[in-house]
């Protein structure tokens, strides 16, 4: 019984085990439930805002053409009211990129698609008939 170096197989085994201890430790307990934030969900009228503000945005960088994007409304992911509010929007929308440049027409569309849609949406669903 010396004091010569120790056997290869005790030396793995305690090293196995400290790589095990350390990542166990460097892991922490398993998040709960509490801890997670909650999911938040959509509104109809959030969605509609973004639906608009996108696709005027697309349709006015297209140019001047009601058509220069190359989509129906349904391609776009619309209803048809919805695509009654962006006819709308743009129609707004081209006067101010007219009068005050293309950055008066993105702000019009943000804050005309959100009242536009907050109208439409204010119960909760759309209003008027389901077509």
């Amino acid at each position: 019984m010396g004091s010569g170096p120790a056997p290869r197989r005790a030396t793995a085994a305690c090293a196995a085990t400290a790589l095990l201890a350390a990542a166990l430790l460097a892991c922490g307990p398993p998040p709960s439930a509490s801890d997670a934030p909650a999911p938040h969900t959509t509104s109809p009228q959030e969605l509609c805002t973004t639906l608009i503000t996108h696709w005027a945005g697309v349709v006015l960088d297209a140019g001047q053409d009601r058509d220069a994007v190359g989509l129906d409304y349904q391609a776009m992911g619309l209803s048809g009211d919805q695509n009654e509010i962006l006819r709308a929007v743009l129609d707004g929308a081209r006067t101010e990129q007219r009068t005050r440049g293309p950055a008066a027409a993105r702000e019009f569309t943000a804050r005309e698609g959100a009242r536009r849609c907050a109208g439409h949406y204010r119960s909760g669903t759309p209003t008027g008939g389901p077509w």
